[in-house]
């Protein structure tokens, strides 16, 4: 792997057990903060290269959360708020956006001497920042800014991706990202999948994405230099193949 370190943010959810699998896989050292360890897979938690520390990562305080950062040439999010009531709508609010602040506070007092990849976990809900996704028709456009008021995780996947573009940006000198947008999730095994630059489904006619296939792009993007250097500062979006255009990195 180009990158052998990577911090793991999002463990224990289905995208970040799988992250996780494929990782090991690999080969990977994989450090993974987690709130609840035993929520880790029983056949991984084991893993002679995976270091697990327990903690709640927005409590952390920044030295400590450096202290994890160290040595890592990438950190891979797949922080989500969970279903429910207090998921929705409980504090944080903003988890996702104030963990990528908190990776871009641990890198500038870093200063890696080759720049952090971030993996964002996002969502085909999100509009690209510079406005060079499909044009979404007036419904869509309206449903989503209605979601984006009443449900907070809307707003803070909408947030992140707009702290990603216009305050990290494309020359952060310790920095890179890119924020990954599958579309409906499915449980199934890794499979063909395409990787498009824009939007390819209407929100009222969704397309599918492999839950092991967002997992393998992310890897994808943490170990390979030319996959990485593709989609760094992109929102690329991930659907099962097949596709009328769109590529799969080749594992």
């Amino acid at each position: 792997m180009a990158t052998q370190s990577v911090l793991l943010l999002g463990g224990t959810g289905r995208t970040g057990r799988s992250v996780l699998r494929q990782l090991l896989a690999r080969g990977a050292s994989v450090r993974v903060i987690v709130r609840s360890a035993e929520r880790l897979p029983p056949d991984l938690a084991g893993a002679p290269t995976l270091t697990v520390l327990q903690a709640d990562l927005l409590s952390m305080s920044d030295d400590d959360f450096l202290a994890q950062l160290r040595g890592c040439g990438a950190v891979i999010s797949c922080l989500g708020h969970t279903l429910g009531l207090r998921g929705i709508y409980g504090a944080p609010r903003d988890l996702v956006t104030q963990a990528a602040a908190k990776v871009q506070r641990a890198t500038a007092v870093l200063q890696p001497a080759v720049p952090v990849r971030l993996i964002m976990m996002s969502s085909v809900s999100v509009n690209h920042p510079g406005g060079s996704d499909t044009r979404r028709g007036g419904v869509e456009r309206a449903l989503l800014w209605f979601l984006r008021c009443v449900l907070p995780p809307a707003l803070d996947n909408q947030r992140v991706a707009d702290f990603l573009y216009r305050q990290v940006g494309s020359s952060h000198p310790f920095l890179e990202w890119a924020a990954v947008r599958p579309d409906t999730l499915l449980e199934s095994e890794v499979s063909q999948y395409a990787v498009h630059e824009s939007l390819v489904d209407s929100l009222f006619a969704p397309g599918k994405t492999n839950i092991a296939n967002v997992a393998h792009f992310m890897c994808e993007l943490a170990a390979k230099d030319r996959v990485w250097e593709a989609w760094k500062g992109k929102f690329p979006v991930v659907v099962n193949a097949p596709a009328a255009t769109g590529s799969q990195p080749e594992a």
